[in-house]
């Protein structure tokens, strides 16, 4: 969808970004005194390039998630996707999931519903396009990187949510209930078209120089 934004657009936006102070896990203060999850992909490392099939530029799944660390005492799992980096006042939402188990566990590629795969089956809230599934990045050309951070937290004793929460809700809930976080954070950009590559400044002779001539 956003690909199709000029590239005069990305560059005119381009100093306007949420900010990674915006997203939830740095709103929500976990990080001194309280417990740390470890969430990893076997698709990429942390500030690592998603791959495209994870993007709108590929078949859009849901990247596979892993995460280890929880609390004992942790009733259930939350996640929420955001980009930082979206031209908005507030990070954009691209997923949602709550309820999931309260204990170290994964979420397999394509786990999460998204355009043209069902997913498994979970609790999805509503991502920013009010869809309850995952939102493929989709970051406009000319824009830079994008930040995607996959956020995981804990939440004690047991927490109800509406049908399709969406990031005012599930905020409110995090300030109440959530015991520990974790994020890991996957990148992408699109490139400015309008930007060519300089022209190859060789020539017939520089090639006649490299090739060296042959023996008499």
């Amino acid at each position: 969808m956003l690909e199709q934004l000029p590239d005069a657009v990305g560059h005119a936006l381009r100093n306007l970004r949420a900010g990674l102070d915006h997203t939830a896990f740095n709103q929500i203060d976990l990080r001194t005194g309280m417990g740390s999850i470890d969430v990893r992909s076997l698709a990429f490392i942390d500030h690592a390039p998603l791959p495209a099939r994870y993007t709108a530029d590929g078949e859009g799944l849901s990247p596979p998630l892993s995460w280890g660390g929880v609390p004992d005492n942790a009733g259930s799992l939350l996640l929420l996707v955001e980009d930082a980096d979206a031209p908005t006042p507030h990070p954009l939402v691209h997923a949602i999931v709550v309820g999931l188990p309260p204990e170290d566990g994964a979420l397999a590629e394509g786990a999460i519903a998204s355009p043209g795969h069902e997913g498994v089956g979970l609790a999805t809230g509503r991502n920013s396009f009010l869809g309850s599934a995952w939102l493929p990045p989709d970051p406009p050309p000319g824009h830079g990187p994008h930040r995607y951070v996959f956020q995981v937290f804990a939440l004690s004793g047991v927490n109800e949510f509406s049908a399709t929460p969406g990031r005012e809700e599930v905020l409110k809930v995090l300030q109440a209930s959530a015991i520990a976080s974790g994020c890991l954070i996957g990148t992408c950009e699109r490139a400015d078209g309008s930007i060519r590559e300089p022209a190859s400044t060789s020539t017939a002779f520089d090639g006649a120089i490299g090739g060296g001539l042959a023996p008499a």
